[in-house]
């Protein structure tokens, strides 16, 4: 495992420093894979951290950031006013309405959102190809995200779980990247191809009604992107029942390599950094060894 990674907000020594910020952070593995990068880049003048920033100390921690400062990785609940300080965007961050980066360009910031690469490329990775019916808990940022990339790949119909309604902007994403749209309520487990939960874990009920899968069919597949306190009940259960589990550190560590290519404009060393996540997540569940703090 790679050191280095400071809880600090200032680029220090470094000519280019880049961090994590979030409310938490402390658990975030992003320094891990950005530092892995870097090595094995040999970009020795690049420095990684983490800081701890709400959104009401938002504007005054980027107001405060130096020329050296050149990238930032915004996980929740920063993700949408991330966007709103940024004078461009990519298309992605623009449709999604959040942005989980930001990268310098001149006097001004460029928003992007990776998330979306990362939950494709995850779930390609585990060969979940044809997920035509899927299930999305939550509604906010992060399921935005996961609305296009179930569009990218092949998905025909959302449902979307929540505890009331789901947010208007969500629902006028999934219609325009041509998904048909249903709503249940939390903890009504439909059976489809793929879930994705975007919440935290406390937030899922009802998981004694999630469907078991059927032996010999097409395998069904679990993302649950929060990671940081071990298992979830979600990915437990899910398992119990025959669903094929995605960790939220493969999303990780996809996100991250299209970060990497985004902030220093090198080729991401998918390896390296895959090598790296993988000396510090539990090889059974995709989740850090050490539990959140």
């Amino acid at each position: 495992m790679l050191s280095g990674a400071r809880d600090t907000g200032n680029s220090g020594g470094a000519a280019h420093h880049c961090a994590v910020w979030g409310s938490p952070v402390s658990h975030s593995l992003s320094p891990t894979l950005h530092l892995a990068a870097y090595a094995a880049l040999r970009l020795s003048g690049w420095d990684y951290g983490r800081r701890q920033v709400d959104v009401a100390g938002f504007d005054e921690a980027l107001d405060g950031l130096g020329p050296r400062d050149v990238g930032l990785s915004l996980t929740l609940p920063l993700k949408e006013v991330a966007l709103s300080r940024a004078t461009t965007a990519s298309e992605t961050a623009v449709a999604t309405g959040n942005a989980n980066t930001l990268v310098r360009r001149g006097e001004g910031w460029h928003a992007d959102n990776t998330d979306v690469e990362g939950i494709e490329l995850a779930l390609l990775g585990a060969g979940c190809h044809e997920a035509t019916e899927s299930l999305v808990v939550g509604s906010g940022a992060t399921a935005r995200s996961a609305v296009v990339a179930l569009a990218g790949s092949g998905a025909r119909r959302v449902t979307f779980m929540v505890r009331d309604r789901p947010r208007p902007e969500t629902v006028r994403l999934a219609e325009s990247v041509g998904l048909v749209v249903e709503t249940t309520t939390m903890g009504d487990w439909p059976l489809v191809d793929v879930i994705i939960s975007t919440v935290p874990p406390a937030s899922l009920v009802g998981l004694d009604d999630l469907p078991h899968t059927v032996r010999d069919e097409s395998p069904r597949t679990v993302l649950d992107v929060v990671y940081g306190g071990g298992p979830t009940p979600l990915q437990r259960v899910a398992r119990a029942r025959g669903w094929l589990l995605v960790a939220g550190t493969d999303m990780l560590l996809h996100q991250a390599a299209a970060q990497v290519r985004l902030m220093t404009g090198c080729r991401p060393p998918l390896q390296e950094m895959s090598d790296a996540l993988a000396s510090v997540v539990d090889p059974e569940w995709g989740t850090p060894l050490r539990p959140t703090p």
